[in-house]
């Protein structure tokens, strides 16, 4: 049997699938957000409920898996018909775009200020991988293996001698915090590193989909088991790997709750290992499914940039129509409040993603029928 498959030229349905099942997963915390507004984090295991945590964890698995698939569509593109000169000038560029939006329409569907999330990790990780991408692939594998594994070595770095400067940039790679960019201050939520790494990864993932279905599933089947088991040894040992360790709680099931209560910002190898892990094995799973509930992710995932958009005026503008009747959170700078309840908060995101879906559908349809230079960037 020949192992290797034609060069792909069409979208990949499973990674599709997986994205889109994670960019409805993160209108849930980001719903959370609007509507309820809580004096502690919800994964604090002293005041938090079960249910509030995991609310919170599952959330976990959106943007490891978004920006890890970033770099394997950046891949597939290649493998498409793209010429590496074509493909430096439409990650730089298109990362730029990002950058750009984060500061300003995304900025402003937030409603929280100079805030620099997932969206700006991604553009500055597609500019890093627009010049990646002329190594051999198995160097780009090693580079993001190694930003990977190795960036929680600089966890207790002193910067109490760093002159400005090197705060800011230590701030930029590594760790949360202000930054003075110009005349704007300007709060890192997603230090760049790992991210960078785990969009050169995803890149460097993206030859499994240029192989027979059949050994990638089963490729797909050992490196997610894998990633499960280390995660496992390396957090139950705490010798490296993430900055908390977890703790008894007195039960079985909290216990697990402190296991896998690990840190997102900047993500520890811990994160990765727990939220990439399960992430291949749900590819290696869904390959070849297609059923009416997959359809639906598919929808969502050929349009993640469109749907984020979307999303975040739709929850913003339910948050203010919904305020006029009950109390409630005004965005990250305005009068707080309790909110709503945690269950009218999956209401309003089940309503949420249903809504969505029919301009997402849409606008699918409209990429896939118009090939404008434009929709690219959308």
């Amino acid at each position: 049997m020949n192992l290797l498959a034609e060069t792909p030229k069409k979208r990949i349905d499973s990674i599709d699938i997986l994205r889109g099942l994670v960019m409805a997963i993160m209108a849930l915390d980001h719903t959370r957000d609007f509507f309820m507004s809580l004096p502690y984090e919800p994964t604090d295991l002293t005041r938090a409920s079960t249910i509030l945590f995991l609310t919170r964890f599952i959330t976990h698995y959106c943007a490891a898996t978004f920006v890890f698939l970033a770099g394997t569509g950046a891949f597939l593109s290649l493998k498409r018909g793209k010429t590496k000169g074509e493909a430096f000038r439409f990650l730089l560029s298109r990362g730029l775009w990002l950058i750009i939006l984060e500061i300003t329409v995304i900025s402003v569907g937030w409603g929280a200020g100079e805030f620099l999330q997932v969206i700006w990790a991604i553009g500055i990780s597609m500019m890093v991988l627009a010049f990646l991408i002329y190594l051999p692939v198995p160097l780009i594998a090693a580079f993001g293996l190694l930003l990977i594994f190795g960036h929680n070595l600089f966890d207790h770095v002193n910067t109490a001698g760093f002159t400005p400067a090197e705060k800011t940039e230590w701030t930029l790679l590594h760790v949360q915090g202000f930054v003075h960019l110009g005349p704007i201050n300007f709060f890192v939520l997603y230090p760049l590193i790992p991210w960078i790494g785990v969009m050169a990864a995803g890149y460097s993932f993206g030859t499994l989909f240029t192989i027979d279905a059949a050994k990638r599933k089963k490729i797909l089947t050992v490196l997610g088991l894998s990633a499960i088991a280390l995660f496992i040894v390396i957090r139950y040992f705490a010798f490296y790997g993430d900055a908390t360790t977890w703790t008894y709680q007195g039960n079985i099931h909290r216990t697990i709750l402190s296991f896998i209560n690990v840190t997102k910002y900047p993500p520890s190898l811990d994160y990765l290992l727990i939220t990439l892990g399960p992430g291949m094995l749900f590819l290696a799973w869904v390959e070849g499914k297609s059923n009416k509930l997959t359809d639906i992710f598919v929808v969502y995932g050929r349009v993640p940039l469109f749907y984020y958009i979307l999303h975040l005026y739709l929850i913003h503008l339910l948050n203010i129509i919904i305020g006029l009747i009950v109390p409630l959170p005004q965005g990250f700078f305005g009068p707080q409040n309790p909110g709503l309840s945690l269950g009218w908060v999956y209401v309003i995101w089940l309503s949420v993603v249903f809504i969505l879906y029919f301009p997402c559908r849409w606008f699918m349809k409209y990429k896939r029928e118009h090939k404008q230079w434009w929709l690219s960037y959308l």
